[in-house]
């Protein structure tokens, strides 16, 4: 109780925050965990112990372990996190972010020297079928338990001992940031600016001032507690009282609710209706909305404003681009695991856009002082703020000068400097990396780490997760209903596609795959995926949200295509596309039947659940599966000859049109053996959104760039007599000849 006391006296003296273990056996941490809490005595709402039950819920507030990002964007004077039964990164990292300056952390553990050796529900998560939890090594608590005991501002109590292992030392005062200053001359309203609790605040607001004047662009990243929510709220709230109807959108309204508050803040005693995700001026506007309906509803508004932006995928972030005035609010580092991608993905459609630009980053803490200990702890223990390896030792990488080589956790744990380029580099490709990834990383039995080397220094890194080997019961489950975590390609084709059979394969899905921006398009993504050949795989499978670029990178290096998903992936904003690489006979006969069912399947897709899939990845998708076969009647082709050059209508009878078109994307060779069609790339998009996916013809011409309808319908006509002449009877002949 004193070094409780102690922490919290001198977190409240300097601003900071201090961490508190209690380890030893469950129940007794549990008890001392409720004694401390009598012995603090602050306020119930203050305090938010997360795990079983506390002895008493007068002086908590009491969530369970899935309940944890309810914390998100609020604040606490204590945060207690059982350990006992779920220790999952992601929990540290939201909770920690709950406690406010001059508040405390209290972790319940195992005794520390075993925890490594324990096996919690986390551990339970991370053993997918086949593997056991006894399978989980441990090494990401091993990696805990140094930093605790590393760091300061973190004391460690042994509650069956009785002891104090490691009082908490304190590390230099922290700096007292300069007060913020409101500018001589503003835009914004005052008051705005003199809510600002930093001066890097401050430059933000102001950097938002020039979404007054279109078209522009304003860019905000900082790590978490910055403020930066609450500047984009001021601004918003700014922009709608000078007139502006502002679109506030984000991953999900919890993501958003700090801004819309701190918006709320600046309006209240104006005239200003208040609804819930929506304030309404005498002149303007701040509402959210989802980023489907953002999109929909794009055009009536006059601002947008993107709370965190990473994690939103690209394509959604370029189609705000459309807006003259948009923003984009991001954490560099924080428990979504943005990292750097944001800005190293989004920065060339950004810069190809017409928008002036304007960047700022924040990095003075509002929460705490500068150089909290406890924030330090967190960025080092969950390797948040982990980097790939700076671009001058990189910068010479090529297939022919890299070596390969398949990394081990005990490898990774051992080297700090290895294990944070390699994470930094999946952190850096992918926009919801996270702290969990760390924990899977290193401990997962089905995930393999494997990554090219310039020198000393990682790349290319890609990381495998073993799927299948499912026993008959296991498979039998899955064909008829059940879900199973971790195998999402045996998944997908035994519980969609109907395949039972296929669990009982072995393969290895390409779970992330990451290229150092210094060095990309030298070819080394591919020179990696050629080094994964291990010998007991069927095959090497991938899972993405299918775009043009991506669908080609897959096939050039040997992935087929077997399934594109019917709806849209929540993270990615794309269909995901499932693609195999045969490594086996029984692999190549899996693939096989899969892609001639993709095949048959995918033009009934098209007309319905794909309809507003990009045309271009069904090109490319296309491409890569068996021929098309032909089976039309004379009367049909006949049918196709008059909509290729005379009075036919499509509508009158799309099937004949319809075959044509996926004989030619699918590579199908002409009459007589002739080499497939030659079409060009307008008349492909224009073959599938109009006859495949059955889009409107007023739709087709706008999305597709033709003056008008009947322009589209005439470039059709075209297209389609060049399958007619490649495909055709020689009958058909004739039949076009009358129409000269």
């Amino acid at each position: 109780m004193d070094v409780a006391r102690r922490l919290l006296q001198r977190a409240r003296e300097r601003n900071e925050r201090r961490l508190l273990v209690l380890s030893g056996e469950a129940t007794a941490t549990r008890e001392r965990a409720g004694e401390l809490l009598a012995a603090l005595d602050l306020p119930a709402e203050e305090v938010t112990c997360v795990g079983p039950d506390p002895a008493d819920r007068t002086r908590c507030e009491s969530l369970g372990y899935d309940q944890t990002a309810s914390l998100l964007g609020t604040t606490r004077s204590l945060v207690v996190l059982d350990c006992h039964g779920r220790c999952e990164p992601n929990d540290l990292a939201r909770l920690v972010g709950a406690v406010d300056g001059g508040g405390l952390f209290v972790l319940l553990t195992p005794p520390l020297e075993r925890w490594e050796q324990r096996r919690d529900a986390f551990d339970q998560q991370l053993a997918v079928a086949p593997f056991e939890t006894s399978e989980v090594t441990g090494l990401f608590r091993r990696r805990l338990v140094e930093t605790l005991r590393q760091h300061s501002g973190v004391a460690l109590v042994d509650v069956d001992a009785g002891t104090v292992e490691r009082d908490a030392v304190d590390g230099p005062p922290p700096h007292e940031p300069p007060p913020p200053v409101v500018p001589e001359r503003h835009r914004f309203p005052r008051e705005a600016y003199e809510r600002c609790l930093t001066g890097d605040q401050v430059d933000a607001l102001a950097a938002f001032e020039t979404l007054c004047d279109p078209p522009s662009a304003v860019v905000v990243e900082a790590n978490r507690g910055r403020g930066k929510s609450a500047v984009a709220g001021f601004a918003g709230a700014s922009l709608a009282l000078g007139g502006a109807d502002v679109l506030v959108t984000a991953p999900q309204y919890r993501n958003a609710r700090t801004l819309m508050r701190h918006a709320g803040s600046l309006l209240d005693g104006t005239s200003v209706t208040a609804k819930p995700r929506l304030l309404e001026t005498d002149d303007g506007r701040l509402e959210y909305r989802r980023p489907t309906e953002a999109l929909e509803q794009l055009d009536e508004y006059d601002v947008v404003v993107v709370d965190e932006a990473a994690a939103l995928p690209v394509p959604f972030l370029a189609a705000t681009l459309a807006c003259d005035r948009v923003a984009y609010v991001t954490t560099t580092h924080g428990y979504e695991g943005a990292g750097r991608g944001f800005t190293v993905r989004f920065d060339s459609r950004l810069e190809a856009s017409r928008h002036e630009r304007t960047d700022r980053q924040l990095t003075t803490p509002v929460r705490y002082a500068p150089g909290d200990p406890v924030e330090v702890w967190s960025f080092r223990a969950l390797a948040l703020d982990a980097r790939p390896p700076v671009a001058s030792v990189v910068s010479g990488a090529t297939p022919s000068s890299v070596c390969y080589r398949e990394l081990t956790g005990e490898q990774l744990l051992e080297d700090e400097a290895l294990l944070r380029e390699v994470f930094g580099l999946l952190v850096l490709a992918h926009y919801r990396t996270e702290p969990n990834d760390l924990a899977r990383l290193l401990d997962a039995p089905n995930v393999s780490v494997h990554a090219l080397f310039e020198g000393r220094h990682p790349v290319t890194v890609a990381l495998l997760a073993r799927e299948g080997s499912l026993d008959a019961g296991m498979r039998a489950s899955v064909y008829e209903g059940s879900r199973i975590r971790g195998n999402l390609v045996p998944d997908v084709l035994m519980s969609q596609l109907r395949d039972e059979q296929a669990g009982a394969l072995v393969g290895d899905r390409v779970m992330r795959i990451a290229t150092h921006d210094a060095v990309r398009s030298r070819g080394l993504g591919s020179h990696l995926l050629g080094e994964l050949s291990r010998d007991d795989a069927d095959w090497v499978g991938v899972g993405y949200g299918a775009t043009p670029r991506l669908v080609r990178f897959w096939r050039r290096n040997g992935f087929l295509p077997v399934h594109l998903s019917t709806t849209r992936n929540r993270r990615s904003g794309e269909h995901s596309a499932v693609m195999l690489q045969p490594r086996s006979d029984a692999g190549e006969a899996l693939c096989e039947r899969h892609r001639k069912w993709f095949r048959r399947r995918l033009p009934g897709m098209l007309a319905d659940s794909l309809r507003d899939v990009d045309p271009d990845v069904i090109c490319e998708l296309s491409a890569a599966v068996p021929a098309a076969s032909l089976n039309l009647t004379p009367w049909e082709w006949r049918h196709a000859a008059a909509v290729a050059a005379g009075p036919g209508i499509f509508e009158m009878s799309p099937r004949p049109i319809r075959q044509l078109a996926m004989r030619a994307l699918t590579g199908g060779p002409s009459r007589s053996g002739r080499p497939p069609v030659a079409l060009s790339v307008d008349e492909k998009r224009l073959l599938v959104a109009r006859t495949l996916q059955l889009r409107p013809r007023e739709a087709v011409a706008d999305e597709l760039g033709y003056h008008s309808e009947a322009a589209a319908m005439r470039a059709l006509g075209a297209a389609v007599r060049k399958l007619v002449e490649a495909y055709g009877p020689r009958s058909t002949r004739a039949e076009l000849d009358r129409f000269e």
